[in-house]
C-alpha cells in the first residue's frame, strides 16, 4: 500500500507540473490570471461532477455536518492555491514560483508542532532551517530580493494555501468520498471565484486561436486548456487526494515537491525559462531541507531493547 501511495503521489506531481506552463499559454492568449483560474476550475469541476453523476452518483453525497469542511477545501485548498499561483507566475518564472510554493512541507512541520502540539525530533527543525536557507538563495536576499516582491508575496501566500491542501486531505474521514471531495472542491472554487474573476468578461474567442508565450513554442489555446483542465487539474487532484490518504500529509507533501523539478523542466522545454545557478543551487537545498524535515516527522523512534542483567548464580 505504501509503495502504491508513493507511485500515485509521483504521478500526481507530474500532472501538476503542467499547470504553470499551460497557464502561461492561456495567459498569452489574452486571459487575465483570475480568468484563467476560473475557466480551469469551472471546466474541471463540471467535467468531474458530470462523470460521477453518471458513473458513481454516491460519491457526490455530502454529509450535512461536513459542509464547512467542503467549503474550506474549496476556498483554501483549491481556489486559494490556484488563484495565487496563477497570479505569481505572471511576475515570476514558473520554476521559482514552484520552489517557493513547495516550502509547504516545512509549513506542515510547523503546523504539526505548534498547532497540533505534536512533539517532533530536532531533525525536523534542522530540515526546516535548511529549507529556509535554500529559499534565501533562490530569491537572492543578498541583492535586496532580486525577484519581483509582489510576485514573492503571492508565491508565499500560495505556499500557505498549499499547506492547507495537504492538511485538509489528511483530515477527512471515511464518510467522504475522495472523488466527490475533489469534484465539489473544484466546482466550489469556481463559484467562490466568480465575484473577482468576472467570467462574463472572458474573451472566449481566444480559445480558437494559438498562443506563443515569450521565448516559447506556439500551441493551440484549446489544446493548452484541455491539458490544464484534464491532466493538470482533474487527474492531478484525484491522484493527490488518493496519495495523501494512503500516506500522510507529511509524506505526501514531500513527494509532491518533485513537481518543482518536473515543472521547471516542462517550463524550460516549452517556454525557454531556464533557472539561474542560484535558483538551481537554492532549489536543491530547499528540497533537501523539506525532505529532512518531513523524514523526521514520519520515521518512528527506534525502540532500544532492554538489556537485562543476568541473575546472580547461587
Amino acid at each position: 500500500m505504501r509503495r502504491a501511495g508513493l507511485l500515485i503521489a509521483l504521478a500526481s506531481s507530474l500532472c501538476f507540473a503542467f499547470s504553470g506552463p499551460m497557464a502561461k499559454y492561456v495567459g498569452a492568449a489574452g486571459l487575465a490570471p483570475l480568468e484563467a483560474v476560473w475557466v480551469r476550475m469551472a471546466g474541471a469541476g463540471l467535467l468531474l461532477v458530470g462523470v460521477l453523476a453518471v458513473a458513481r452518483p454516491s460519491a457526490l453525497r455530502i454529509p450535512r455536518s461536513r459542509l464547512p469542511f467542503f467549503a474550506a477545501y474549496a476556498v483554501i485548498a483549491v481556489a486559494g492555491v490556484q488563484a495565487l499561483f496563477f497570479a505569481a507566475i505572471t511576475r515570476l518564472p514558473v520554476g521559482v514560483t514552484l520552489l517557493i510554493e513547495y516550502t509547504s512541507p516545512v509549513l506542515v512541520v510547523l503546523w504539526v508542532r505548534f498547532v497540533r502540539r505534536v512533539r517532533l525530533p530536532r531533525a525536523a527543525f534542522a530540515g526546516a532551517a535548511v529549507a529556509v536557507l535554500g529559499l534565501g538563495i533562490v530569491v537572492e536576499v543578498w541583492s535586496g530580493l532580486a525577484l519581483d516582491p509582489v510576485g514573492l508575496l503571492l508565491a508565499f501566500a500560495a505556499a500557505a494555501c498549499c499547506t492547507g491542501y495537504f492538511l485538509l486531505n489528511d483530515s477527512f474521514g471515511d464518510e467522504i468520498d475522495p472523488l466527490g471531495l475533489v469534484a465539489w472542491g473544484l466546482l466550489g472554487a469556481a463559484v467562490a471565484l466568480v465575484p473577482i474573476s468576472q467570467p462574463w468578461n472572458i474573451p472566449w474567442e481566444a480559445f480558437g486561436g494559438t498562443a506563443t508565450p515569450v521565448g516559447g513554442y506556439s500551441l493551440p489555446v484549446a489544446a493548452a486548456l484541455a491539458c490544464l483542465i484534464v491532466v493538470a487539474t482533474v487527474i492531478a487532484y484525484i491522484l493527490g487526494v488518493l496519495a495523501v490518504r494512503r500516506l500522510s500529509a507529511a509524506i505526501g507533501s514531500t513527494v509532491a515537491s518533485l513537481e518543482v523539478i518536473a515543472g521547471a523542466v516542462v517550463a524550460w522545454i516549452l517556454l525557454g525559462e531556464a533557472l539561474g545557478p542560484f535558483q538551481i543551487a537554492g532549489g536543491v537545498i530547499v528540497l533537501i531541507g523539506a525532505y529532512l524535515a518531513q523524514r523526521a516527522t514520519v520515521v518512528p523512534p527506534v525502540a532500544v531493547p532492554e538489556v537485562r542483567k543476568p541473575a546472580p548464580v547461587g
